[in-house]
């Protein structure tokens, strides 16, 4: 399949409505010529297509006209947009169609003729009724990659139901290993949906080059399930508790197998996260942070086993070990030590984290109420030689290229019948 070209930057410009900046200005990455076309919405689509994007895929987003994804409606954090919608939607252009309307099915329609990936996770069988599914187009589109992200699949008895990001964390069994033992907890981000992307964006990256290897350039049927997703990432406790054993205990912060891992408080109130990972480690720790050597031979921790059965009272050890120090005096401890430490950030200590800056991980990316900082994805750079260049464009407003996708098409007229 031919790639097919956006606009031109002159004709682009005389577009009314449009931005005077193409959606299209970073150097062109691995998937420069791949167009993607999803009907996506909340997180997990969206999170894998802005993956694509940032690799320098063509990403056309179908939205509801006026409204658009409802994801734009979480909140308003972001200079009035919605923090989830911010970062899972730049380097995209903005289709508004109606797809209930029989023009707008067939200006969709004529789109996937030229597209080499269809990516959908609308609600249960809301792709069947619109005709897009991989039985109903691969005899029209032979070489089109249609991945189709859902709760729970689309067979077996779970196939209809809706699924949210709690309620499939709920269904993995991730709320059993979280929190602590009294109060379960969810994790406190979207990682139901950003697993499914992740396995979304991985499948469709392999189909790409699998259609790249085929002499007849097929494309094929991808199929996400969020929860096979999220299971597959608690592949641990599910093997932990292989034939009936007692499941991992909820431990807050800490580890349900692995101790002393945690956060542990220091002298001036604040927690310094650590990890003893085996016994020279133990050794060095009990020797050269906490000045106790006497303790590494102690009956009740000499192996990771007992450590963790005797969690409570090695706490209680170290944290009064800790109450005369600060947390930077411990950190520096730890670190002559080489026993693995962490400060415990909120989000502003995030925004401000050393790491990142000296990396120089952070960057610029426009959106309809200007311009507001991004993370470069892991792994990509920005103009580095001999690395992949991330594209870091635009997040668009609803409906934003309308006008220039439908001239791509050969539709001058908004209501032309197709």
């Amino acid at each position: 399949m031919a790639p097919w070209r956006p606009l031109s930057q002159a004709l682009y410009s005389r577009i009314p409505g449009a931005r005077s900046v193409s959606t299209q200005t970073s150097p062109k990455g691995p998937l420069s010529g791949i167009t993607v076309v999803s009907l996506e919405q909340a997180i997990a689509a969206p999170f894998c297509t802005r993956q694509l994007a940032d690799l320098g895929a063509r990403v056309i987003k179908i939205e509801r006209p006026g409204v658009g994804d409802f994801a734009r409606n979480y909140d308003t954090r972001v200079n009035g947009l919605a923090s989830h919608f911010v970062w899972t939607n730049r380097s995209k252009e903005s289709l508004a169609l109606d797809l209930k309307k029989p023009r707008d099915h067939g200006v969709l329609m004529r789109l996937l003729g030229k597209a080499d990936v269809l990516v959908q996770n609308l609600a249960p069988g809301a792709s069947a009724r619109l005709g897009l599914s991989h039985e109903e187009l691969k005899a029209k589109h032979p070489s089109l990659i249609v991945c189709n992200i859902s709760g729970y699949g689309p067979d077996g008895p779970y196939r209809d139901k809706k699924a949210y990001d709690l309620l499939i964390q709920s269904e993995a069994g991730m709320l059993s290993v979280t929190g602590t033992a009294q109060e379960p907890a969810k994790v406190g981000i979207s990682i139901a949906d950003i697993s499914a992307g992740s396995y979304a964006y991985s499948n469709i990256l392999a189909a790409i080059i699998q259609r790249g290897n085929d002499p007849e350039k097929r494309g094929c049927n991808i199929d996400i399930s969020m929860l096979e997703s999220m299971v597959e990432w608690m592949s641990f406790p599910l093997y932990y508790t292989y034939q009936n054993a007692p499941r991992p205990t909820p431990t807050g912060a800490s580890h349900a197998a692995v101790y002393p891992y945690g956060p542990f408080e220091t002298g001036d109130g604040k927690s310094v996260m650590l990890g003893i990972q085996n016994e020279r480690e133990w050794v060095n720790f009990c020797e050269k942070v906490l000045s106790l050597p006497d303790l590494m031979t102690d009956e009740r921790f000499v192996n990771n086993s007992l450590r963790s059965q005797n969690r409570d009272a090695l706490k209680e050890i170290i944290c009064e070990a800790f109450s005369s120090l600060t947390a930077e005096k411990v950190v520096t401890l730890l670190d002559e030590a080489a026993i693995a430490n962490g400060k415990v950030n909120d989000m502003q200590g995030v925004w401000e984290h050393p790491q990142l800056k000296a990396r120089g991980r952070w960057t610029e990316v426009s959106t309809p109420a200007g311009t507001v900082p991004a993370l470069l994805p892991p792994g990509l750079t920005q103009g580095d030689a001999g690395r992949f260049s991330a594209r870091m464009d635009a997040v668009p407003d609803v409906g934003e290229h309308n006008a220039a996708i439908l001239a791509e098409l050969g539709i001058e007229d908004a209501g032309e019948d197709l």
